[in-house]
């Protein structure tokens, strides 16, 4: 990290919002070495101490929270300007900072990244995917990618990518040796493979009939993480029944390693939308995102 005035800064804003070196690190893009390097050198040069370290904690000082509170709009002023001079590029330019649902990122962002990055070279495009519910605005992301009933009413939102339905599915294998479930409450005397978010949460089996959804209380011996590769194995090595978006499963579906259970309880399909803060000008770089995979929805609504 070259010492600037303007990088010392945005390492000391970095740690001072995260609380924490290493995830302040892994925001900028920078070993944690460096960044606290950086940020005592600003220290040095300032005659003051800005953050309070112990081995457990990092917290601003009172002086640092001064600092922190006037730099903060200098600093967002002073990348609005730098935005304002991409717009008179002939191609935007710029990074773009974007976190993403894992259901996302296999249905709307992954099948479209070669594309983007051919069309839009000089955008640096950084996909965080993450299954928590994110603050984009604290955690200085340009814009995320979520289904619609999770994306906080206050953020401008646009329909992106496909829809995301789930399924139910089980191995062959494990169905010879149990009697596929008829209805959603068979599943309580199946072993069921659930999912653990990365808040702790567990992924809830909903089923819809008649206009009503509700919950089953799956039970069984395996909790995964959401990895889709670690999940799709056990279910076709035939552990147990899933519940996952569909398209996780297309190719196991497809060359019927796994079959599809219950499908007429499973509920409606959910639209994916890329949603932002309002701002009064978007700047080009995150413009041109917001199009491409705008562009891309509308194809796909369009499609026969």
């Amino acid at each position: 990290m070259r010492k600037t005035p303007y990088t010392e800064f945005s390492a000391f804003m970095a740690v001072a919002e995260q609380l924490n070196f290493t995830k302040a690190a892994k925001q900028i893009g920078v070993s944690t070495a460096t960044l606290s390097q950086t940020v005592r050198a600003l220290e040095e040069r300032l005659g003051v101490r800005l953050l309070n370290r112990t081995t457990r904690s990092v917290a601003p000082t009172e002086a640092g929270e001064h600092l922190l509170t006037r730099l903060k709009p200098l600093l967002d002023d002073y990348e609005a300007a730098i935005n304002s001079v991409n717009e008179f590029r002939d191609k935007p330019a710029g990074v773009v900072r974007l976190t993403v649902a894992p259901p996302a990122a296999h249905a709307v962002i992954g099948p479209k990244l070669a594309e983007f990055a051919a069309r839009y070279p000089d955008i640096r495009l950084e996909v965080s995917v993450d299954s928590t519910l994110v603050d984009i605005v604290s955690q200085h992301f340009d814009a995320g990618i979520r289904p619609e009933h999770r994306i906080d009413r206050d953020m401008i939102a646009v329909r992106v990518g496909g829809q995301m339905q789930s399924v139910v599915a089980a191995a062959p294998s494990y169905l010879a040796r149990n009697s596929a479930p008829k209805v959603p409450q068979d599943l309580l005397e199946h072993q069921c493979i659930r999912i653990r978010l990365q808040n702790g949460a567990i992924i809830p089996w909903r089923f819809e009939k008649g206009g009503e959804s509700f919950d089953v209380p799956v039970t069984g011996s395996l909790t995964l993480s959401g990895d889709p590769v670690l999940i799709e194995r056990a279910l076709v090595d035939g552990a147990g029944i899933g519940y996952l978006p569909r398209g996780y499963l297309a190719n196991a579906l497809a060359a019927k390693r796994l079959m599809p259970l219950l499908e007429d309880w499973m509920p409606s399909e959910n639209n994916f939308y890329l949603y932002y803060p309002s701002r009064r000008q978007v700047p080009a770089a995150l413009r041109a995102v917001i199009d491409f995979f705008r562009a891309d929805s509308k194809e796909k609504a369009a499609a026969p």
